[in-house]
C-alpha cells in the first residue's frame, strides 16, 4: 500500500506544480502570444522579401488558410480534450502554434507553409477557456475569463515594442532567437508545471466514448442559427461586423508599415497605444455605457465607431489620420463584449453554451474568410508598397483610378458591411421572454450540461 501511494504521489508530481488554477492558464497564454508579438516587425520584413509582388494577396491567403483550418479543427480538439484531458492538448496546440517561429530565418517558405498548416492546432484559447472552466465555479468564471483576456492584451501591448527595439539594435536574428526561447519556455512550463484540470473520474468515465460527428462538425452550430429570430439577427450582425475586423487584423500592420510608411518603432508604439486604449474602453467605458445606454445601444454605438474607423482607414493617407482612427478603433472594441452580454440576455441560462457556440463558430469562419477577402481586394485594386504603384508583371490590368481617393479599398468595403450590420442590429430586441427563448433555443436533444464551460468571451479578438 505504501509503495502504491508513493507511485501515485510521484505520478501527481509529474503532472504539474500545485493544484490547477487560473494562473497556470494565464502564464501559458502570456508566453505564447508574447513570443509571437516579438515577431511583429521581423515578420512584416520577411513577408515582403518573400512575396515582393503580391504581398497583400499572399498574406491574406496564408492567414485565411490558417483561420479556416482553425475553424474546422476547433470542435474536434475541444471534444478530444473532454476525453483525454486539457494538459495534453495545451501541449499540442502551443507546440504547433509556435513551431513556425524558428523557421522564419532558416527558410521563409517553410515558415509561411507551417503558419498555414499550424492553423489546424492553433486553438489554444479554446482549450485554455475549457481549462479555466474546470478550475472555477460559476461566480468566479467571468472574472477568470477577464483575467485571461487582459493577459492576452497585455502580451500584445508590450511585445511588439520590445521586438522592434531588439530588431533595431541587434537585428532580426536575435528577435527570432528570443521568441523561440520563450516558446520553448512555454512548452516546458506546460510539461513541468501545469497540472491536469479535468478530474480523473470525468476522464475515465469518458475514456473510450466514441466522438460523434455532431461534436466534431464545425458547421453544426451554424446550421442551428435560423431556429430563433433574435439569435439569427445577432449572428448576422456578428458575421458582417467581424468579417472586416478579421481581415483588418491580418493586414493592417503590413499596411501601416509599407503603404503609410510607419517605421518599426512607430508601429510598435501605435500597437501599444491602441491596445491600452482598447483595454480602457473594454473596462471603464464599457461598464459605464452598459449602465447608462443599455446593452443594445452599446452594441450600436460600438458598430458606429467601427464604421467611422474603417472609413477613416479607407480614405486616410497621412500618418496622423491613422493615429486618430486608431483611437476610434479602440472605442469600437466595446462591440463584441456588448454582443456577448446581449446574447446572455436573449437566451436562457441553460442555452448559453449553444448560442455562444454559434457566435464562436461564425467568428472562426470570419477568421478564415476575412484575411483572404482583404488580400484579394488589395490585389484587385493594385495596392502595392510605398508609392501605391500598380502590380508589375505579366498581368495586363489597368490600375483602377482610386489610388488617390481611396488608399485602402478593403477598409472602405468593410465599413459598408458594418453599415449593414448596424441596420440589422436595429431590429434586435433588447430582451426576449424566457418562455420564447426556452422554446426556440432548444437546438438539440441534449443541451450541454455545463454551459459555462462552453462560453468563450469575445474580448480577446478585439484589441485593435
Amino acid at each position: 500500500m505504501t509503495h502504491v501511494c508513493v507511485v501515485s504521489l510521484s505520478f501527481q508530481l509529474q503532472q504539474g506544480i500545485g493544484r490547477p488554477s487560473v494562473y497556470h492558464a494565464v502564464v501559458v497564454i502570456f508566453l505564447e502570444f508574447f513570443s509571437w508579438g516579438l515577431l511583429t516587425t521581423p515578420m512584416l520584413t520577411v513577408l515582403h522579401e518573400t512575396f515582393p509582388q503580391h504581398t497583400f494577396l499572399m498574406n491574406g491567403l496564408i492567414q485565411g488558410v490558417k483561420g479556416l483550418l482553425s475553424f474546422m479543427s476547433a470542435p474536434l480538439i475541444g471534444a478530444l480534450s473532454d476525453v483525454w484531458g486539457r494538459r495534453s492538448f495545451l501541449l499540442v496546440t502551443v507546440f504547433f502554434t509556435c513551431a513556425p517561429i524558428p523557421l522564419m530565418r532558416l527558410s521563409p517558405w517553410w515558415y509561411f507553409a507551417m503558419i498555414s498548416m499550424s492553423g489546424a492546432f492553433s486553438v489554444t484559447f479554446s482549450v485554455i477557456f475549457a481549462y479555466v472552466a474546470d478550475v472555477t465555479d460559476e461566480r468566479e468564471r467571468s472574472t477568470a475569463y477577464g483575467l485571461v483576456s487582459a493577459t492576452f492584451a497585455a502580451s500584445l501591448v508590450t511585445s511588439p515594442a520590445i521586438g522592434a527595439y531588439l530588431s533595431a539594435w541587434y537585428g532580426d536574428n536575435l528577435v527570432v532567437l528570443v521568441a523561440t526561447l520563450i516558446a520553448l519556455a512555454d512548452i516546458c512550463f506546460i510539461l513541468l508545471a501545469v497540472p491536469e484540470s479535468l478530474p480523473d473520474k470525468m476522464r475515465l468515465s469518458s475514456w473510450g466514448t466514441p466522438i460523434s460527428w455532431e461534436q466534431a462538425d464545425p458547421f453544426a452550430s451554424l446550421r442551428k442559427v435560423g431556429q430563433d429570430s433574435t439569435v439569427l439577427l445577432i449572428c448576422i450582425t456578428v458575421f458582417l461586423s467581424y468579417l472586416p475586423e478579421a481581415g483588418q487584423y491580418s493586414s493592417f500592420f503590413l499596411y501601416l508599415r509599407q503603404v503609410i510608411n510607419f517605421s518599426s518603432t512607430t508601429l510598435a508604439v501605435f500597437i501599444g497605444v491602441v491596445g491600452i486604449l482598447s483595454i480602457v474602453a473594454q473596462t471603464l467605458f464599457l461598464t459605464l455605457l452598459m449602465r447608462t445606454l443599455g446593452t443594445k445601444n452599446t452594441v450600436l454605438l460600438g458598430l458606429g465607431f467601427q464604421i467611422l474607423q474603417l472609413a477613416w482607414y479607407g480614405f486616410g493617407s497621412e500618418p496622423w489620420m491613422m493615429w486618430a482612427a486608431g483611437a476610434v478603433a479602440a472605442m469600437s472594441s466595446i462591440t463584441f463584449p456588448a454582443v456577448s452580454a446581449l446574447v446572455s440576455q436573449s437566451a436562457d441560462p441553460d442555452k448559453q453554451g449553444v448560442v455562444q457556440g454559434m457566435i464562436t463558430g461564425i467568428r472562426g469562419l470570419c477568421n478564415g474568410l476575412g484575411p483572404a477577402l482583404y488580400g484579394f481586394i488589395f490585389f484587385l485594386f493594385n495596392v502595392e508598397f510605398n508609392s501605391m504603384d500598380p502590380i508589375q508583371g505579366d498581368y495586363n490590368i489597368d490600375p483602377l483610378p482610386l489610388d488617390t481617393l481611396i488608399p485602402g479599398p478593403p477598409f472602405l468595403l468593410g465599413a459598408c458591411t458594418v453599415v449593414i450590420a448596424f441596420l440589422v442590429a436595429l431590429f434586435i430586441p433588447e430582451k426576449t421572454s424566457c418562455s420564447s427563448s426556452s422554446s426556440q433555443l432548444s437546438l438539440n436533444d441534449n443541451p450541454p450540461a455545463a454551459c459555462d464551460a462552453d462560453f468563450e468571451p469575445l474580448l480577446h479578438d478585439s484589441i485593435v
